[in-house]
């Protein structure tokens, strides 16, 4: 009988993420294979739960909504700063990733979303938060 992936199992996958519109925003392809354990919390829970049964060679496509992959969109991580407060020599043109430190002294990255005269937004948002991801996953190993 094939054995089948379950809690505390270590596993080997390739995988392939895509967002809604089919966009792949992440793979193993060219790579070595992800290695994780299930249930350790190393992944996503949609994808940790995703591949619980599946047998060695097996394919199978995981659906994961915003909740089980990395939360959310939350309007109040995005924040507005004065231009002014940022040093010339930063780039502010949006899309541009930045790192900020919060006041304890922790680095989060953010992304400039708005640049005017006066003021930078930045989004600490996960760049995938509130988006529903699939991913093409294949068993390669139980270790």
């Amino acid at each position: 009988m094939t054995e089948a992936a379950k809690a505390g199992d270590t596993l080997r996958i390739h995988y392939t993420g895509k967002l809604e519109d089919g966009t792949t925003f992440d793979t193993s392809e060219g790579r070595d294979p992800l290695e994780f354990t299930i249930g350790s919390g190393q992944i996503i829970p949609g994808l940790d739960q995703g591949v619980v049964g599946m047998a060695v060679g097996e394919s199978r496509s995981v659906t994961v909504p915003p909740e089980e992959a990395y939360g959310p969109r939350d309007e109040e991580r995005i924040q507005a700063v004065p231009k002014s407060s940022i040093p010339d020599n930063i780039p502010t043109e949006p899309g541009t990733q930045l790192s900020m430190q919060t006041p304890q002294g922790q680095t989060i990255p953010v992304v400039v979303t708005e640049t005017t005269d006066e003021e930078v937004k930045l989004d600490a948002n996960h760049p995938l938060a509130g988006k529903t991801l699939t991913f093409d996953v294949t068993l390669v190993e139980i270790a």
